[in-house]
């Protein structure tokens, strides 16, 4: 066997924190909690296999009603996602030159310097009923008493968007500043129309962006705990919300650790079916990011 060249021994030295990070904070705690998913408490620190907490998981409606609903939410505040930074980003990549480009980067950046905590009490304080917008929409005589914006999957979906909407951006920014002006160029000179152009030129360029922008916010809204929380109140009826419960409040990890799996399970196979049918490659989209 050849010895270590010092070349690659230190390609090996620089990629230990990565395999060391990825091991011990993503994989180790994921193969543990399957473990405990798959376990039962019989006595106390007695445990015996058992598939009881997925069998619960199913037999309760609550369980998988709420599951379903983070999944359909999560796909909406995606898509919503991906319409709301698409002129944004064609606007900051294409049209955009000097001084205006960098304030528009640096606009789309400012919000985010805070934590999403001070993000999502601002919407508190702008939805409330004595908040900012509702006192506005009384005082130009829109209601007639101050209405109540909050606790609502609408206003769930609002901050959801919001605090995902950078991740959604950076993508398409990176992915539509590759395309050749002079392919538009061609195509208007051909006679190709706006809605034409858009489809055969435009989106399949950045497609792999969009793909890497939906996977990304797909993957933070899904396993998102505060914006639901706070903006949805008891209505929120977020799977996360279970999941901190049974760990937190009930200390039933087992229980809990079937939950998170299970939305791990959910995530995986909506991604791999978004890539499946945008015959996008995982690593291609990533490359965007």
């Amino acid at each position: 066997m050849n010895a270590l060249t010092p070349r690659r021994m230190a390609l090996y030295l620089l990629l230990a924190p990565a395999v060391m990070w990825l091991l011990l904070l993503i994989v180790l705690p994921q193969l543990d909690m399957g473990i405990l998913s798959f376990r039962e408490r019989i006595a106390p620190g007695q445990f015996a296999p058992s598939l009881k907490q997925y069998a619960s998981f199913f037999a309760e409606p609550l369980y998988w009603n709420n599951f379903l609903r983070t999944a359909v939410m999560s796909v909406l505040a995606t898509v919503l996602a991906l319409v709301l930074a698409f002129p944004v980003a064609w606007t900051i990549a294409k049209v955009a030159r000097g001084h205006v480009k960098t304030l528009l980067l640096a606009g789309t950046l400012l919000p985010f310097w805070a934590s999403e905590l001070v993000r999502t009490l601002g919407w508190l304080i702008l939805l409330r009923s004595s908040g900012v917008i509702p006192q506005l929409l009384l005082f130009l005589g829109i209601t007639a008493q101050p209405v109540e914006l909050l606790y609502n999957d609408a206003t769930i979906l609002v901050g959801l968007v919001y605090s995902s909407l950078l991740f959604m951006l950076v993508p398409l920014i990176n992915a539509l500043e590759t395309l050749d002006d002079s392919l538009i160029e061609a195509a208007y000179d051909l006679g190709g129309k706006r809605p034409d152009i858009l489809r055969y030129i435009v989106i399949p360029h950045a497609a792999p962006g969009i793909a890497a922008g939906c996977i990304m916010v797909f993957m933070l809204t899904l396993g998102n705990y505060l914006t639901p929380v706070v903006l949805g109140g008891k209505n929120s009826l977020w799977f996360t919300e279970l999941i901190y419960t049974q760990f937190i409040t009930r200390f039933n990890w087992e229980q809990g650790s079937a939950f998170a799996f299970l939305l791990l399970v959910l995530s995986t196979l909506l991604v791999w079916l978004g890539l499946k049918i945008t015959g996008q490659r995982f690593a291609d989209a990533m490359r965007r990011t």
